[in-house]
């Protein structure tokens, strides 16, 4: 598995506010309130970015030696969760951009309801995606000495590095 590319994050931020944007300019258009997030997605985006932290040091001190081996497994689950968490906090983070630009550059001045709830939302995404990339971070291994010399195509098949 490699790590998030950050211009996978970047990328997915710009589609998804651009998105943002045209939704709420389609639904003003159309004579609808604009889209306002609920107030409680920033606590919930915070406290996946917390969970997934949490769920990644157990993990990081399995790799170090400071704790018992943990299942192979359990640490790619959490190495995944942290990976598709900080590309959902991205989204997020894009789509509630998109919104706040859609908001501050209408000419009737915004609810202050409104827009705290789209910065909120903003600074949950983020928070989600920098929890995500330091769990991510966090459930990398070192690399072995002998990681750069190739091995036998089927493990146990032919000789080995030690043969």
């Amino acid at each position: 598995m490699t790590r998030t590319n950050p211009l996978l994050l970047v990328a997915v931020a710009v589609v998804a506010g651009v998105a943002g944007f045209f939704v709420d300019q389609l639904l003003t258009g159309m004579g609808h309130p604009s889209f306002t997030p609920s107030p409680l997605l920033p606590i919930l985006l915070v406290a996946l970015g917390v969970a997934v932290v949490l769920a990644a040091i157990p993990v990081r001190r399995a790799t170090v030696g400071t704790a018992a081996p943990v299942d192979p497994f359990r640490a790619l689950r959490i190495a995944m969760m942290a990976k598709s968490s900080s590309i959902v906090g991205s989204l997020v983070a894009g789509f509630a951009g998109g919104l706040l630009v859609f908001v501050l550059t209408r000419p009737v001045s915004p609810s202050l309801g409104s827009t705290g709830a789209v910065v909120a939302a903003l600074g949950g995404g983020l928070l989600l995606v920098a929890g995500a990339l330091v769990a991510e971070h966090l459930c990398t291994i070192r690399k072995d000495d002998d990681d750069d010399q190739p091995g036998p195509d089927e493990p146990g098949y032919g000789l080995s590095h030690s043969d």
